[in-house]
């Protein structure tokens, strides 16, 4: 279960990201956040959410909201998938899956006839005092990033 909560302070954490310096949480505060998890570098549906939230990203600085997409895959591999699509925003790696278990997004899925456990899509809003406003969970992806720049430009 989360320890989050909507309207509470998100706790800190640290991930590998790919603008090169390691993300904190904490240093992120001061404008709100956007913090989207997905299942799997370069796969279609992750591939078109990425490409959803790189079109709107001009909106996104104009309303002074920052970007970062979360995967449990390694920073190489998101290296390779933000070049490969030309993403404006970071990617971080959460490959121990410890940020993922604090959002609870991890979850029992059916893939080729067995279960295994991986990233439900989800998108969590954080204010600039870091808290948590708004979240998206087992969302679609078409009109999904609109949604959430509509949301943080209302904050």
């Amino acid at each position: 279960m989360s320890a989050l909560a909507l309207g509470r302070v998100v706790p800190d954490f640290t991930l590998p990201s790919t603008a090169g310096e390691e993300f904190h949480l904490r240093a992120a505060s001061g404008k709100p956040l956007v913090l989207y998890f997905y299942p799997r570098d370069d796969t279609p549906g992750c591939t078109l959410e990425g490409q959803d939230f790189q079109r709107l990203l001009a909106s996104f600085k104009r309303a002074g909201v920052r970007v970062c997409g979360v995967s449990r895959d390694t920073l190489a591999s998101h290296h390779k998938f933000c070049e490969k699509f030309a993403f404006g925003f970071e990617l971080l790696s959460d490959a121990d899956g410890s940020v993922c278990k604090l959002f609870d997004v991890i979850r029992e899925k059916n893939m080729y006839g067995r279960k295994v456990l991986g990233i439900e899509r989800s998108t969590f809003l954080i204010d600039a005092a870091g808290k948590l406003r708004q979240e998206w969970r087992k969302l679609k992806i078409d009109g999904h990033a609109a949604q959430v720049l509509e949301a943080a430009k209302a904050l």
